[in-house]
């Protein structure tokens, strides 16, 4: 059966107990799959397509994937920081050319593609209501490669902010790095984070790309495991 490889950053990376008790999305995204299907996450903290690229983190996955596999592309969070060039990229520009050479190249290997949009950020204001986030140009130049290139898309980026809204502020302190003090030993003084995940917020937005996956219909949809209720 196919490998699912996955290039991404934090949101989706595979931590150890150095981290704890944060959890990325590719982290957890085998409960949803079927046993046969294996996953090789390379997301890592902190990367943009740029530096995915020029740390020669996607050339691993080059070497690696063949033909019938999928190649998940998950970025937006770094490509977003102006104040770093080793990391920033302009979203219709360098970042849609960045995606440009992931899709490229699992098409040159007979693997198949798929876009997904950033994770939203918690972003709710004092009064309770989920404000817009940092992604929107980056979720924009995303859809349109994606409508130009032909490649299956999946905007995460949507579902977690009607996700957000459905369980609301205090709910979901409970899915991202939101820490009070002294409930970890590795953050005593408490953490305000509302960009990294932890297990449960991880489980629910794997939720959502498998069920973008099940909407995609086909090869995307027999990764899953059966009976799935979305």
């Amino acid at each position: 059966m196919a490998v699912i490889y996955w290039a991404g950053d934090s949101t989706v990376q595979y931590n150890s107990i150095l981290t704890y008790p944060q959890t990325g999305i590719g982290q957890v995204f085998h409960l949803f799959v079927r046993p046969e299907v294996r996953i090789e996450n390379h997301a890592k903290n902190g990367r943009s397509t740029k530096s995915f690229l020029d740390e020669g983190r996607f050339s691993v996955i080059c070497d690696r994937i063949e033909e019938g596999d999928f190649l998940f592309i998950q970025f937006g969070h770094n490509d977003e920081k102006k104040q770093d060039p080793a990391r920033y990229t302009e979203p219709a520009v360098s970042f849609t050319a960045n995606l440009e050479r992931f899709v490229a190249a699992a098409r040159e290997k007979k693997a198949f593609p798929v876009l997904i949009t950033p994770v939203e950020r918690r972003c709710f204001d004092g009064d309770g209501r989920l404000q817009e986030g940092e992604h929107g140009d980056y979720v924009a130049a995303m859809k349109q490669a994606a409508k130009r290139w032909k490649v299956p898309l999946i905007d995460l980026c949507a579902m977690s902010r009607d996700k957000l809204v459905e369980a609301g502020n205090e709910k979901t302190k409970e899915w991202y790095m939101h820490l009070p003090a002294g409930q970890y030993v590795s953050h005593p003084e408490g953490l305000t984070d509302n960009t990294h995940l932890k297990y449960e917020g991880a489980v629910t937005y794997a939720g959502c790309i498998a069920r973008g996956l099940k909407e995609l219909g086909g090869i995307y949809e027999a990764l899953l495991l059966d009976g799935l209720d979305y």
